[in-house]
């Protein structure tokens, strides 16, 4: 183990020294991030169906937590899109105790991958999968801000997709002219003000301008204090929640899905910093620390904590580069919390409305989307299954059918992968040139000895291959040589089914030779006892000790026979 890999960036930095430029550069991206952080922690909560206060105190509490002890140079935490279909769904089943509980319990799930290293393995989540569920959330978030976009007076928002564009369709003879241009013109400043400037976020000037106009002309439409009352401007003492046995099956599975998706957020905001920064991040201490982070803001009575891409990439942007920007971005919503929770109450919800519809925009990531349905068959199958069972069923079913949907594709392509070729000298005359390969480097087979060439994986996936071919012999030779130098691994299946193939040549008057398995297949095979079904010499280190003793034992059986 590495003697680093559970040591914070931060601690690595403070050790090896951080410069006063640098410092001051952390500090300005800080304050940029947490301004642009203030109406996406807003807009994120009261889309999942809490109360505004509770995304600020994720943002706070699991921001700082994510900074401190994070594995990421520059990772940003907080609330993110990701989690407001599951955080909505658990709301709507179990209410916002409840929430807070399944918070709790992730974080918990979460630091425990971490210190089993799980880190190291959510890597190979595959990419289809990742877009699919991605694309569908981004799809959900735009469906869920329908109603506060077009200010529709919905008083019960079904949680199902379907059912959302039922009820839309009812109300949509109902539409709140006024709070619609409020949303529309979020959405075109917040895409275009980067051609004004790249330095002020046209989130904030939109908000700003947008809650002016709403106040001053007191628009008719619904305010975050309309609609939630004041902000507090304080954060409540942590509490424990109550945890019985009966509340842990309840709520489980809500928090595997917590735990699953932070994972996967994270993990995957570290490695895109990593390709902007060129750094590397700690998989494992990151996953510790989002694990932490989310022990903490279920204390707090906030919402579910993971590493946000955007901020991430706001904060490399403007010039941080240690976990520095980080802990300023949280003192920033601290102080914003603290002081401006009276103006904040007043910003319109079809203001929020259109800055998440952009957030969704930029998470679908549609591009990429498009580009891979013109790829394999089998990807498209598993982007394509990801993506509608997040949109028409549950985000949990969707990485669960698509990881077995992958696991099986994956098996099915390494299967076939795997080739078992033969010398001329076997019988079927078809198989004559596919054995010129490696014929060719082999001179005095002698007769009735039977050359099979084994490349790829031996596992459970092609076991079965191997056995048919072996089976489908038209006439068994004296002694089948088994070659197997191209073969990186074989599993218990692999060696079972070898094993039955041997104890069935055997009872035929067929000697098997083992030739060139390397020293990995070699120890499972004498772990699997097979030399007490095949001599330890017949198990040989290449072709030519293999040719050897096959000539050796065709001499002794002669000499039997005379």
């Amino acid at each position: 183990m590495k003697q680093n890999e559970f040591t914070p960036k931060f601690f690595s930095l403070l050790r090896s020294g951080i410069s006063k430029q640098q410092i001051s550069r952390d500090i300005l991206a800080g304050i940029i991030v947490g301004i642009v952080a203030l109406p996406l922690a807003i807009a994120f909560a009261i889309a999942s169906g809490v109360s505004p206060e509770k995304g600020l105190i994720t943002a706070i509490i699991g921001g700082l937590i994510v900074s401190v002890l994070g594995g990421s140079r520059v990772q940003i935490g907080g609330p993110t899109g990701a989690f407001i279909v599951i955080v909505y769904a658990i709301v709507h089943d179990h209410g916002v105790d409840g929430l807070t509980i399944a918070t709790f319990m992730a974080g918990f799930l979460i630091l425990g991958m971490g210190f089993a290293k799980l880190g190291n393995y959510l890597r190979f989540i595959p990419y289809p999968l990742i877009v699919g569920f991605t694309s569908g959330i981004a799809l959900i978030i735009f469906s869920s801000q329908i109603k506060d976009f077009l200010g529709l007076p919905i008083q019960n928002l079904p949680p199902d997709f379907v059912d959302k564009w039922l009820v839309y369709g009812d109300y949509m003879g109902q539409i709140n002219w006024t709070a619609f241009a409020i949303a529309l013109a979020t959405v075109l400043l917040s895409l275009n003000f980067h051609r004004i400037s790249k330095k002020i976020p046209g989130s904030i000037v939109v908000i700003l301008l947008s809650t002016a106009v709403v106040y001053f002309f007191k628009l008719p439409v619904e305010t975050i204090e309309s609609k939630f009352g004041e902000i507090p401007n304080k954060i409540s003492m942590p509490s424990v929640p109550g945890i019985d046995f009966a509340t842990i099956k309840l709520l489980i599975q809500p928090a595997i899905a917590i735990a699953l998706l932070g994972s996967i957020e994270s993990l995957l905001s570290a490695v895109v910093a990593d390709g902007m920064i060129g750094g590397r991040h700690r998989s494992n201490m990151e996953l510790v620390a989002q694990g932490a982070s989310n022990i903490f803001s279920g204390l707090f009575g906030g919402i579910p904590v993971t590493g946000a891409i955007a901020r991430t990439a706001t904060n490399i942007k403007n010039g941080g580069r240690t976990p520095i920007a980080g802990i300023v971005h949280a003192l920033v919503l601290l102080l914003i919390m603290l002081l401006l929770a009276p103006v904040a109450k007043l910003i319109p919800l079809s203001c929020l409305a259109g800055i998440l519809v952009v957030v969704a925009w930029h998470m679908g990531e549609w591009h990429h989307f498009f580009s891979m349905m013109k790829s394999n068959r089998m990807d498209v199958l598993v982007l394509l299954t990801s993506f509608f069972l997040t949109v028409f069923f549950d985000l949990i079913i969707a990485i669960e059918i698509g990881m077995i949907l992958s696991s099986f594709i994956f098996m099915k392509r390494m299967s076939e992968a795997t080739s078992i070729e033969t010398t001329g000298n076997l019988l079927d005359p078809k198989a004559e040139n596919e054995g010129a390969l490696f014929e060719e480097e082999l001179t005095g087979i002698p007769k009735n000895v039977l050359i099979y060439e084994i490349n790829g994986p031996l596992f459970f996936g092609a076991s079965q291959k191997f056995q048919e071919v072996i089976t489908d012999l038209n006439k068994q030779p004296e002694i089948l040589i088994l070659r197997m130098r191209y073969v990186p691994f074989i599993d218990a299946t692999g060696i079972n089914r070898l094993k039955e193939m041997c104890t069935q040549l055997l009872s035929k008057g067929t000697t098997i030779i083992i030739s060139g398995a390397n020293h990995e297949v070699k120890h499972e095979l004498l772990k699997a006892q097979l030399y007490t079904i095949i001599d330890k010499h017949n198990i040989l280190s290449n072709i030519n000790d293999a040719l050897e003793r096959s000539k050796h034992l065709i001499a002794e059986k002669e000499d039997t026979r005379i």
